[in-house]
Formats: C-alpha cells, sequence, structure tokens
C-alpha cells in the first residue's frame, strides 16, 4: 500500500506520515529526498525531478512488499499522474488556514487536486494530529 500526505508546506505531512509510520510503513519524506539527493532545485522541473524520485521508490518499495507513507508537496497533477501511472495510491489532501512561520516556502503554481482523485481532505488546523492519523487509518483500512 501507498499512502500519500501532500499539500502546501507547514500542513502537517511529516508529522501524520511519522504517525502512520508507527504502523509498519516506511516513510518517504521530500525535505529527506532533498537532502540525500542534493537537490535544491524548487523550479517546477526540479520539483518534478525530486517527486518522480520519489514515486519510483515508492513503486519499489511497495513492490518488495512495503508498506509506504509519502510526505511531499506534490503540487502538480503532472507528477501526480505519474504515481498513479506507476500503481495504486491513496491520496490525502492536508490543507491549514493558520500561519505556521513557513509561508516563504508555499509554492505558488500549486495545482489543486481533482476531488475525485482523493481519497480525504484533513483540515489540520482544525483536527488534531490523533484524530487526523484515526481519519487516515479508517480510510486506508490500517489497524
Amino acid at each position: 500500500m501507498i499512502i500519500v500526505l501532500f499539500g502546501q508546506p507547514a500542513c502537517g505531512k511529516t508529522t501524520l506520515a511519522k504517525k502512520i509510520a508507527e504502523n509498519d510503513f516506511v516513510h518517504i519524506d521530500g525535505d529527506d529526498l532533498r537532502e540525500m539527493f542534493k537537490n535544491k532545485d524548487y523550479s517546477r522541473e526540479g520539483r518534478i525531478k525530486n517527486l518522480n524520485r520519489a514515486s519510483d521508490i515508492a513503486k519499489y518499495l511497495s513492490y518488495k512488499g512495503s508498506n509506504v507513507v509519502l510526505s511531499l508537496v506534490y503540487p502538480y497533477e503532472e507528477a501526480r499522474k505519474y504515481l498513479d501511472s506507476l500503481t495504486k495510491v491513496k491520496w490525502i489532501y492536508l490543507i491549514y488556514q493558520e500561519d505556521r512561520g513557513r509561508n516563504q516556502f508555499k509554492v505558488a503554481d500549486f495545482e489543486l487536486p481533482h476531488m475525485d482523485n482523493v481519497e480525504l481532505i484533513l483540515n489540520t488546523s482544525v483536527d488534531s494530529i490523533e484524530v487526523c492519523t484515526d481519519k487516515i487509518k479508517n480510510v486506508c483500512r490500517i489497524f
């Protein structure tokens, strides 16, 4: 199983992914990948390269029998379609309202997802980590 937690920076992707990873999931984080592969290119092309690398790694790990949770922005439909073309994915879209001190990292050209492709939308300004995690577990049938 591959679960993708995506949305603007600071929406809670990594925090929730770490909780999900406690349920025997491998966690792939966008910031970790950028550090590991020295990709500091935040242009559309640089982001897509990083996202496609994450998608390929997730597909490989899933093929080898691991459950995977990805925490990446995935701002572009092109990158989301790429992962969808590789395997079945559970897309969880995270949103928030308050200023979390990382507004300078927001992706200005973020393409909103088609809601028919999203399993769940979570507002991390409203729901606690525990409530969000429970909703993900229920939708994705993680027990």
